[in-house]
């Protein structure tokens, strides 16, 4: 077919063990039975132990094909078995247009007598841009829409098809992105190719480019998984030898086949993950291999690629064979704009990927701008009758807020008994206005422009009233200015100390003192440094008490497994399992308590000022601190999978430190609002202007 997109999918069926964590548990049951004799015994525990595997190794044998796929082309969108005859049809014909839900990446199917779901693209194996560009070149319309397919409305206003109303907005947005990348497409599939060679001599060179190796190596996983293996074998049939009738021989036993087992998955689970992708960049073609994989790789040819694609795509999962999301990939595209591979790309470096493709005579195409990450607060949407008095604006009047029409007359009026107090704040460069009510419950919060308000004539319009009102950035920068100012007037030297101090001994004037006698003056006084993020004001955030409590029950249960692994373990030569269990279980516990207390009495907190965001212990030891122009934003970071999740960002988006205690977020975001330290992501993209009118 002239244009086709095939979905990404498993090739064959990969070989794992059938239901081995389930059969875990009977392992250990069924070593629990006093069964007779021990040989049948032994026997028994081995053949439940490996049926899983073995089970997993005959189902691959007799399955050696590839799985259902969906496929995109001119007979429409199928889901096609392994023999090829399609499952699902969704006819070219009765396709009027595709919607993609941007949040949730979404395929919907919009047709004569209405819309169907298909699922999801991630689900589906595949790319918004593949998709995209093979739908509009087999005449299909694709609109991206923001928000999630349960947003979709279910009146369609008495249209159907791609005329309806959809219920959601068109994310235009994402849609131009995808347009910008279409043309970047069009124009590298339409320019000629480069016939001269790079001008500098190093680029005509291989490339080599290689993912970081996995720690520990694959060869070192491999045999800790087999050491552990035979270590089992050989500890049950040591117990065996010696006799089953104690049942602490048997619990020994079922607990060395669930180490044995354990051992076992996830040594294969850790080989799985432990992928490896290597490049070689030619000026005459591309050589991508993976470990483990084929050892020929994948090779294609330069003059079959148009353009590469690089930036987040999909790959298969090791374990499931199923298809998600990661963050780079490489998409090579031919002429005929048709997606002609999918080149696995993580853990390469981006930049010396991208650079080394073009640097070879590669035509590149990155994705647009990502889309701003606001901040986890924002803008709950304004009342009504904003919207529906044109011209309208916030003002203080009648002891009161306010909202007046063009006309200047009051249509909306706050009495001053509801309101418990107004702050004045910064959120991303941009002054924001929160109300509070008598409770101290927020109820309102806008961006000033959106009121038409300035900060200064908040302020002093509300003080004038009487009005509780905050501005702590405003109020933090008098008082700097103040402190400079008279910073700059106790540092002028006066005029008996400009005199020399040998005037005294040729019949000058002796050197003046202070009125205190014998004192320094005043510019013998050094100016005090300024306060650290560790030492300056602010304030101090704890871990939550759901935090702690969960520490302390973790500590406690790993201490009973401990101890009663030791009863299993020594227990036959100090006085028995239960004899030992008696004394070791109470003092697990006892332990448990008071390791975790030893370290929860010099536990870490989280300062919050003026000055930046540091981490001192209750001791007053200073593990880290950020200054507060180097920080571009404190929150959750929501990215990647990293653990701890809450981090501080420099400017340019850079993990800068890693907060690894669980404060109250609540509590973290009032505060960094407080003292003018930016919460949420930063904006890369755009940067972000001062603070409004300081």
């Amino acid at each position: 077919m002239e244009h086709e997109l095939v979905g990404l999918h498993a090739s064959a069926t990969r070989w794992r063990p059938v239901a081995a964590g389930r059969l875990a548990f009977p392992v250990l049951a069924l070593a629990l039975l006093p069964i007779h004799p021990v040989w049948l015994w032994a026997a028994l525990l081995g053949a439940v132990a490996t049926a899983p595997w073995i089970a997993g190794a005959v189902a691959s044998l007799r399955r050696r094909r590839p799985r259902p796929y969906w496929r995109l082309s001119a007979a429409g969108l199928e889901r096609v078995a392994p023999d090829g005859t399609p499952l699902t049809r969704y006819e070219r014909s009765r396709i009027e247009g595709l919607a993609i839900t941007v949040d949730d990446g979404g395929l919907t199917v919009l047709h004569r007598f209405g819309r169907t779901t298909v699922g999801g693209l991630d689900a589906l194996g595949m790319e918004p841009l593949a998709l995209f560009v093979t739908a509009r070149r087999l005449g299909i319309p694709v609109f991206l829409l923001d928000g999630a397919v349960s947003g979709l409305s279910d009146d369609d206003g008495g249209e159907t098809g791609a005329g309806a109303d959809l219920g959601l907005p068109r994310h235009h947005v994402a849609e131009q992105r995808l347009l910008d990348q279409e043309a970047a497409l069009l124009a590298a599939a339409h320019e000629p190719l480069r016939e001269d060679p790079p001008a500098s001599g190093a680029a005509g060179e291989p490339i080599r480019l290689a993912s970081p190796e996995p720690v520990p190596g694959r060869g070192r996983t491999a045999v800790l998984g087999t050491l552990l293996a035979l270590l089992g074998v050989t500890m049950i049939a040591h117990i065996a030898v010696e006799g089953t009738a104690d049942f602490g021989h048997r619990l020994a036993a079922g607990c060395w086949a669930l180490a044995a087992i354990a051992g076992v998955a996830g040594a294969r689970r850790r080989l799985l993950r432990a992928i490896q992708v290597e490049w070689t960049i030619r000026p005459d073609g591309l050589l991508v291999r993976t470990r483990p994989g084929a050892k020929e790789g994948r090779r294609v040819a330069a003059g079959d690629v148009a353009a590469l694609v690089v930036g987040p795509g999909l790959a298969l999962d090791a374990l499931t064979d199923e298809p998600r999301r990661v963050p780079l990939a490489v998409l090579a595209f031919d002429h005929r704009m048709r997606l002609l591979a999918r080149l696995p790309a993580h853990g390469l470096d981006a930049f010396q990927l991208a650079h080394g493709l073009d640097d070879h005579g590669y035509r590149v195409v990155t994705p647009g701008p990502r889309t701003p990450r606001s901040p986890a607060y924002g803008l709950e949407g304004l009342p009504e009758v904003f919207a529906q008095v044109p011209g309208g604006r916030l003002v203080v009047a009648d002891g009161g807020l306010g909202w007046v029409d063009a006309a200047g007359d009051v249509v909306l009026r706050m009495p001053e008994d509801r309101i418990g107090g107004i702050e004045l704040l910064t959120i991303a460069g941009h002054a924001w206005v929160r109300l509070y009510d008598s409770d101290g419950d927020e109820f309102f919060a806008a961006p000033l422009s959106a009121l038409r308000i300035s900060r200064t004539d908040l302020r002093e319009s509300a003080r004038r009233a009487g009005l509780p009102v905050t501005d702590a950035e405003y109020d933090a920068y008098l008082s700097a200015a103040f402190h400079s100012a008279v910073s700059t007037l106790s540092s002028v030297p006066s005029e008996a100390e400009a005199v020399p101090s040998h005037a005294g001994g040729s019949g000058g004037e002796a050197p003046v003192e202070t009125a205190g006698g014998g004192g320094p003056g005043p510019a013998e006084v050094e100016e005090a440094a300024p306060p650290t993020p560790s030492t300056a004001p602010g304030v101090l955030l704890d871990a939550t008490r759901r935090s702690r409590v969960g520490s302390y029950a973790m500590s406690v249960l790993l201490c009973e497994f401990v101890a009663l692994l030791g009863a299993v373990w020594l227990g036959p030569d100090l006085g028995g399992f239960s004899g030992m269990a008696g004394w070791a279980v109470p003092a697990g516990v006892l332990a448990g308590l008071g390791g975790y207390w030893l370290y929860d009495r010099n536990r870490a907190q989280l300062r919050v000022s003026a000055a930046g965001v540091a981490v001192v212990t209750l001791r007053g030891r200073v593990e880290w601190e950020v200054r507060r122009e180097l920080i571009g934003g404190v929150g959750v970071d929501e990215s990647t999978e990293r653990m701890p999740r809450l981090v501080v960002w420099g400017p340019t988006g850079r993990v800068l430190r890693q907060v690894t205690f669980p404060p109250d977020l609540g509590e973290l975001r009032r505060a960094c609002e407080r003292y003018g330290v930016p919460w949420g992501p930063p904006d890369a993209d755009r940067p972000a202007p001062p603070p409004p009118e300081l």
